[in-house]
């Protein structure tokens, strides 16, 4: 075990995490942040998405010491003490969140996205979120919950979506 340390949602963390253990595993077992669900473990069905330094990664293909120092984001971090972010309370209000256990990696996905663009057609939308699966929903309401936040003016939070930093891409080994 190695501290590694960790700045994640705004705040730092020391944890002590083995070279082999993916910042998933460390996200839910270290620090309690069980946002990011662990389902396919080989980056197919986005359930464990993050942004690292605004870019999606999937959390369960990345090695938690190869981001050391940098911004990670989960879908707890989106949300404020003023509420739920536009993304998130636009899947709630479209109904895209049935069983819930895909719904942390399409919200994180789709900050994301509209980090990139703030007015993306359907079919950029589909494109995004073709690394996510879900099992209950059809889809239908997932693309309702996106046109919502979209035309409610979206945001990562109350106070837009997190910064991006184009100079170090995240990891994505």
């Amino acid at each position: 075990m190695e501290p590694v340390l960790l700045r994640v949602n705004g705040a730092e963390h020391t944890v002590d995490a083995a070279p082999w253990e993916s910042l998933l595993f460390v996200l839910r077992e270290r620090l309690g942040l069980t946002g990011a669900k662990g389902a396919c473990e080989q980056g197919e069905c986005g359930s464990c998405s993050v942004l690292v330094d605004g870019e999606l990664v999937c959390a369960c293909l990345v090695l938690a010491g190869t981001v050391a120092g940098q911004a990670i984001t989960t879908v707890e971090g989106l949300a404020s003490g003023e509420g739920l972010s536009a993304v998130q309370q636009a899947f709630v209000d479209a109904g895209a969140v049935q069983c819930g256990y895909c719904t942390p990696g399409f919200v994180v996905a789709v900050t994301a996205l509209l980090a990139d663009d703030t007015a993306p057609d359907r079919e950029t939308v589909r494109e995004a979120l073709a690394g996510n699966l879900c099992r209950c929903t059809g889809y239908g309401t997932i693309l309702k919950a996106v046109e919502q936040a979209i035309a409610g003016g979206f945001g990562g939070g109350p106070k837009g979506p997190p910064p991006r930093d184009k100079r170090a891409p995240a990891n994505r080994d």
